[in-house]
């Protein structure tokens, strides 16, 4: 797992209650410390009935706190310990948190280690709910929740699974990665781009031939869906209008869905009035079929000829309206090159009128479509180029994110 900026050297208490989804705050707390957090576990002493302290203190290499006096194999009384790590801490993460756990919180009741320092803490609390479907759903619950939501507690699930007693029902404890997601949606909050709109487009399109048959392309939508990741870290409202692709939406995120190249030129234009910045990753057919067949092809003795032509042009379509509106205020596209690779994205960037231009050569086989790394070249409009080497699909949207946010910085809102 490669670090993330937002987490770099951030101190995250991590707290774990009593439930067998206890294991999963194990996933937890060595995602957090292998991102760059520093993560200090609280352990209510019913959670080490299910986890030992040892392993978490093993996957965070900082100690565990299991009560309010005496810190583990230190043997030192540390009665006040709660206030140091309450007041040190930039996010309080309690997962997973039982029915009885919430409740306390709710009314008050600080009764164990965990439940004292949510009291004095002053940063973020985020719970990740755990408990069988009828404890979730019973009414003194759902009024302990909605408590904790009027006061400004955060909530990640719990979602909809098998539980622990064999029954269905919503009740089970998110995932460690959607929860990781979460994290990072809290903690990017006040980041640079707080108060700005960005647009994303991810993934591939696809023409039709006929009903099963199209016209498409090896794109997995990776960068584009770190784009959205790295924006959503600096505090952005994200919109992400999305092609083809099985990988999640990024927690914050508004998805579009979108098949086709008109589909999705027509959701950015929709997506793009008012917005600050349009990072346009998705990877556009440039054709399609000329006329779609109804019903699917039957195989015939002779060979079929296929007509083409031209679907719209994004990015010329966003130049245009932003000659009108002003909007979007920034605008980067992105070329995928098999030859002259400079040339042709620096044509694209004076043709397209855009602000930067990111492009790839997408005959390297540790780079482009399908591959978690990636490598780019950026160009300006004033002559700039810059060679990134190969890096991480999420390390080049953190590069390009970081220049996003100096050119917005130079067009103030309004």
């Amino acid at each position: 797992m490669d670090p993330i900026p937002l987490l770099a050297d951030k101190r995250i208490l991590l707290g774990v209650t009593g439930g067998i989804a206890a294991y999963k705050a194990c996933a937890l707390a060595s995602r957090l410390t292998q991102a760059g957090a520093q993560v200090d576990g609280v352990m209510t002493e019913a959670a080490t009935h299910f986890v030992g302290p040892l392993t978490l203190q093993a996957l965070t290499g900082r100690p565990v706190y299991t009560d309010l006096w005496t810190a583990p194999g230190e043997g030192l009384p540390t009665h006040i310990a709660h206030v140091g790590l309450a007041h040190a801490a930039d996010l309080l993460v309690i997962a997973p948190a039982t029915a009885n756990t919430l409740a306390k919180l709710a009314h008050g009741i600080a009764d164990n280690l965990l439940t004292t320092l949510a009291l004095a803490a002053t940063c973020p609390m985020l719970l990740a709910p755990a408990m069988d479907a009828g404890m979730w759903s019973h009414p003194a619950t759902q009024a302990n929740v909605a408590m904790l939501r009027e006061r400004g507690a955060h909530f990640a699930g719990p979602v909809l699974g098998r539980m622990a007693s064999g029954l269905v029902g919503e009740g089970r404890m998110m995932e460690p990665d959607r929860i990781l997601g979460h994290i990072r949606w809290v903690l990017g909050r006040e980041g640079p781009l707080r108060g700005r709109r960005v647009v994303v487009t991810a993934g591939p399109t696809r023409e039709f031939l006929d009903p099963v048959r199209f016209l498409s392309n090896p794109s997995s939508g990776r960068q584009g869906y770190a784009l959205a990741q790295a924006a959503l870290d600096r505090g952005a409202a994200v919109a992400l209008i999305s092609g083809p692709t099985p990988l999640p939406t990024p927690v914050g995120a508004e998805r579009v869905d979108v098949t086709t190249a008109e589909e999705m030129c027509e959701a950015v234009l929709a997506a793009v009035e008012g917005a600050d910045t349009l990072l346009m990753a998705a990877a556009v057919a440039d054709y399609r079929p000329a006329e779609a067949a109804a019903q699917k092809i039957k195989k015939g003795k002779e060979e079929p000829t296929l007509r083409l032509a031209r679907t719209p042009d994004v990015l010329a379509a966003v130049a245009e309206q932003r000659a009108a509106s002003g909007f979007p205020r920034v605008v980067v596209g992105f070329a995928a090159e098999s030859q002259d690779l400079v040339e042709n994205a620096r044509a694209k960037l004076t043709a397209k009128r855009l602000d930067l231009i990111v492009a790839n050569d997408i005959t390297a086989p540790d780079a482009g479509f399908g591959a978690a790394t990636n490598r780019v070249t950026i160009l300006d409009p004033g002559g700039g180029v810059e060679e990134l080497g190969l890096m991480s699909k999420a390390a080049v949207a953190e590069a390009v994110l970081d220049r996003v946010v100096r050119l917005l910085h130079q067009k103030p809102l309004v």
